[in-house]
């Protein structure tokens, strides 16, 4: 999901958009094993308001494969353009950072690679695997692309099974071709549908709220989702990451994000996460149960 740089000048952020600064000692000494080792991490890079909470608890979000996206999303942060040349060592690399900051539940994501005729699942799998071998009781989590529906790069995720595949939907089938330009409703659906029918225990998805879309519609996407067995759905607010972006349409309130919480869990999801703040990692080490 996008990274939380504030949204646009012109509009107000509403007050329960506001954040603490993240404190506690678990923080403070994985924010020093980050600055001593110069790691990198998706909680520091995208500024998450959520990163006092989650690295208190032992968690944190890894992207692999550069930070260069093949794909213009006009909600996302990342930058788009020809990606540099695919580092055969980092998934060592950040094997070595999960241990050296001694994480508990490990959530990698990476960008969409269309250019790489695999689109990046050999290095996906092979840092899973890296992963395992270096910190063997770290529980992990893979938000990964939707490899344009390929089932044999799917199949390398599948085969290295981690506990939990998340996969986000991002926005409601309307809004589909606007916020992610090249990407499709229905391939997403089917990427999710297909872990399941080949025995991914836990799947998971994520849907930003703020862009357009109607009441109606965020209900038709949770039923969407359920109809393809997923197990973990998390909604938040979209934050614009520059002007150059999609604008923010309104401010979901609290009592909104907690009324699709009840709808979601009244239809089976194992787990919803839906606030302002929410993004696709926020409380992931919970949803292994």
């Amino acid at each position: 999901m996008e990274t939380t740089e504030i949204t646009a000048k012109r509009t107000p952020k509403p007050k329960w958009l506001r954040v603490k600064l993240p404190t506690g000692k678990k923080y403070t000494e994985l924010r020093g094993v980050v600055d001593k080792y110069n790691l990198h991490t998706i909680c520091t890079s995208g500024s998450c308001p959520n990163m006092g909470e989650c690295w208190g608890e032992g968690t944190a979000t890894f992207m692999i494969l550069g930070n260069i996206c093949t794909r213009s999303c006009g909600f996302c942060g990342v930058k788009t353009g020809r990606p540099e040349t695919v580092d055969w060592d980092e998934p060592e690399k950040v094997a070595r950072s999960i241990k050296l900051m001694q994480i508990k539940h490990a959530v990698i994501t990476s960008v969409d690679r269309d250019d790489l005729k695999d689109m990046g699942s050999i290095i996906w799998a092979e840092t899973v695997k890296a992963i395992r071998r270096m910190s063997p009781e770290t529980t992990l989590e893979t938000l990964i692309p939707d490899f344009q529906g390929v089932e044999r790069n799917i199949n390398r995720i599948i085969e290295v099974n981690p506990e939990i595949v998340s996969h986000n939907m991002e926005t409601v089938k309307r809004l589909t071709r606007e916020v992610r330009i090249q990407a499709k409703y229905e391939r997403s659906l089917q990427v999710l549908k297909y872990l399941k029918e080949q025995g991914i225990k836990r799947t998971k998805s994520g849907i930003m709220l703020g862009l357009g879309e109607t009441e109606e519609e965020v209900i038709q996407t949770l039923k969407d989702l359920r109809a393809v067995d997923l197990d973990i759905v998390t909604i938040g607010q979209y934050l614009q990451p520059s002007k150059q972006h999609l604008p923010v349409h309104e401010f979901i309130t609290p009592e909104q994000f907690k009324k699709y919480e009840t709808i979601g869990l009244e239809m089976g999801f194992r787990h919803v996460e839906s606030g302002a703040l929410v993004r696709s990692s926020y409380k992931a080490q919970k949803h292994l149960t």
